[in-house]
């Protein structure tokens, strides 16, 4: 619990620091995708903080690939 609470103030400096920028600058496309992206980081990061398992990137290229190598192989 203590490892989520710190993944969220670290998180939450970060907005600190950076969104007065953007908003300032009025780039609102860039604060979309940073909010998204710190978002799922966030999430991310909690959630393995909580002993939960997350997927690997790999495994859904092995699953998409897998057919077609198989195919080239042939």
């Amino acid at each position: 619990m203590l490892k989520s609470v710190g993944i969220l103030l670290v998180a939450a400096f970060i907005v600190f620091i950076e969104v007065p920028s953007l908003v300032e600058k009025k780039y609102k496309k860039e604060l979309i995708v940073f909010s998204i992206l710190l978002t799922i980081g966030v999430g991310l990061g909690v959630a393995h903080s909580l002993g939960k398992s997350i997927p690997n990137p790999i495994d859904l290229l092995t699953f998409i690939f897998k057919p077609v190598h198989d195919a080239l192989i042939r």
